[in-house]
Order: structure tokens, then sequence, then C-alpha cells
């Protein structure tokens, strides 16, 4: 069994996709870097909802984002939902389907679209290269513009927005929150908090991590970890503790569930725990319900 227990993905060697089930896992969409043979992902379908490839306007260029909202009337809170390091594969389309079906519009931008597509991609020293080369400062652009492009849109209501996002995007999560003020809150799915060593993936002195701006917390975080992921240590959900403590950040909130790994939400990976998921799951849109975003069944 393949286990991805790490925030910033696997190291070269973790994993062996064979030809054989190479070919299913492209047509069917999903991260074949992660993908377990054993997976039984989720798959929710588009009936009453809308759901579309949009070209949202970048500093520099446009960029692709999904986008999955109600086949119906009116103005709907939104998410935006950021992906792993795998990029907009199925499983993040999936969920943004889940939030769809909810009353929500979900949208997930493609922040690795300069660089290439990590999702059909086996060698992770490529993955690597392709995550990298998404800046710090560029992530944070193309978040803005997203949200630009979404309070724009006439299905959009523009004072209810939320952002979720998993591994590489739970970080991404903390760091949008602690920059930007569009939103009532933010889940954050197993985000690494603190800089990786030296010489280690992502570890570039330009970019910054939660732990460094969390005084700059400028909405309510819930963060959902798990008790085994070998990446994420628990003394850094700790320090993150104290830090809301410090900066009287109380409604900010870190869940740990013990006996789950890094990953634990994506049904996809062997790591998959149903329960601390679903708990996770129903916890974010409790969050979301709150801070006055309750979703409506579609």
């Amino acid at each position: 069994m393949r286990v991805l227990n790490r925030p910033e993905g696997p190291l070269p060697g973790d994993f062996d996709v064979s030809r054989r089930s190479l070919g299913g896992l492209f047509f069917a969409g999903y991260a074949v870097a992660a993908f377990s043979a054993e997976a039984d992902p989720i798959h929710t379908d588009e009936t009453g909802l809308i759901c579309e490839t949009v070209m949202v306007p970048a500093s520099d260029r446009s960029i692709p984002a999904y986008v999955a909202r109600p086949r119906a009337k009116g103005k709907f809170p939104t998410v935006m939902v950021i992906s792993e390091v795998f990029g907009i594969h199925e499983y993040i389309r999936d969920i943004c389907r889940r939030l769809a079906k909810l009353g929500y519009v979900a949208m997930a931008t493609d922040f690795f679209v300069r660089a290439g597509d990590p999702a059909p991609v086996t060698d992770f020293a490529e993955i690597r290269r392709i995550v990298s080369a998404a800046s710090d400062a560029q992530v944070m652009t193309d978040l803005d513009a997203s949200v630009q492009w979404a309070m724009a849109q006439g299905f959009v209501d523009p004072k209810k927005m939320a952002i979720t996002g998993f591994c590489w995007g739970g970080a991404v999560v903390w760091l949008a929150c602690e920059r930007f003020r569009y939103f009532k809150c933010g889940v954050a799915w197993y985000g690494r908090l603190s800089r990786p060593a030296d010489g280690q993936f992502l570890s570039e002195p330009e970019r910054r991590w939660p732990l460094e701006l969390a005084p700059e917390l400028k909405c309510p975080v819930l963060g959902l970890y798990g008790g085994k992921d070998q990446g994420i240590p628990q003394s850094d959900i700790e320090k993150m503790r104290q830090a809301m403590i410090d900066g009287r950040k109380t409604n900010s909130q870190l869940i740990v569930y013990p006996e789950a790994q890094h990953g634990f939400h994506a049904d996809y990976r062997p790591s998959y725990n149903a329960e601390a998921a679903a708990d996770g799951w129903k916890r974010m849109l409790d969050y979301f319900a709150f801070y006055k975003m309750p979703g409506k069944s579609y």
C-alpha cells in the first residue's frame, strides 16, 4: 500500500505506478503520483449544477479555473478551493461539485498552469519543478485576481466568501487569511505551518509560511490535521495554537485526528480516513454556517 505522508508530496521512489494503471488514471483525471490501486473515490455528478472552466485575467495572462455552482437563480456564498501539489485534478473538481450541491459557488484556480500540469506526472522531480515555479507572490496575486473575478459575477454574493484547501493548498489558506480581508473564514486541511529545512522542497527564502504571519491573521481559520502526519510536527500545531492565543485570534481552532495520516480527506489515496474525513467535512460546513455562510442543498 502506498501512503502519501508528507505535506509537500512524495519523494522519488515512494510510489511505483505501473504502465497498466497509468492510462486508466490519466483517463479518470486523478493525480497519478498519489492514486491508490485500492481507492474508491467519491464521484459527485453534475445534476442540478453548472460546471465549467473559466479564464481569469491575472496580472500577466489569463489563467483557468474550474467553477461549480447551483443551476438556480440568485447570489450564492462562494468558496475558493485550493488544490494540493497535483493541481486541478478530479478530486479537486469533485470537491467543488460537492460544495455546489450544498449551495455554494466553488472555484478552483490553476496556480501551476504557467509551468505545466502536475496531475498526469509520475516523476516527482517534475512535479517539484512545476509547483516550485509558482512563487508565493504569484499565488497570492492569482488568488486576488480569482476573488475579483468571482465578486464580479452575478451569481456570487460578494459579502459571503470563504476559502478551503488541501495539503499545499492548506498552507495557502492560512497565508491568504493572513493577508486578505475578503474571507469570512478559512478551513485548512493539513497545511504545512513552518518553513521546510534548507534544501528541501519549497524551502526558498522568499516563501512565507503560516507561523511567520500568524499575528496578521485577518479572519478565523479552522485547521484540520492528522496525528500521524510525518511531515507536520505536532510541535508546529502547538506553536500555532499558542500564536492564536498570543494574538487573541480566539475564533480560530486547530483539530487533530490522532489516528489520521497526512491526506486523510483524499479519497483517492491509501491515506484516506473515512471517519476523520467525514468529521472534518462536517466541521468545515458548520464553520461556514457559523460565519453566516450556510449552505442549501440543490
